[in-house]
């Protein structure tokens, strides 16, 4: 998961991959992901968005990642072949995000 404040994410959590088949799918471990929004109600980050790899393909959003569009406006990460591409779950698919490293 990709917490933080505003727009700027601060921690990238890890959360368990529970999906039935971890090698094509990622599903966030539902207890996880309400302990974050728990903690955030009471003053700590907010859930921004979440992060994957692709270890065979390439940091986009794969047909999967489009089907799974949500609109919900959060930030997708996605890794591959050591690199790191920062997307925006638009509804309509992903629209690709400027990376700005901050001190």
């Amino acid at each position: 998961m990709l917490l933080g404040y505003g727009e700027q994410i601060e921690i990238a959590e890890v959360a368990a991959n529970v999906a039935v088949n971890r090698r094509i799918h990622f599903e966030i471990d539902p207890f996880a992901l309400l302990a974050a929004h728990k903690a955030a109600r009471g003053g700590g980050p907010r859930v921004l968005g979440y992060y994957h790899s692709h270890p065979k393909g390439h940091p986009v959003p794969s047909a999967t990642d489009c089907e799974h569009s949500t609109g919900d406006s959060r930030i997708w990460a996605i890794i591959a072949d050591s690199e790191v591409a920062f997307w925006r779950d638009s509804g309509n698919g992903f629209a690709p995000l400027a990376l700005r490293v901050v001190d």
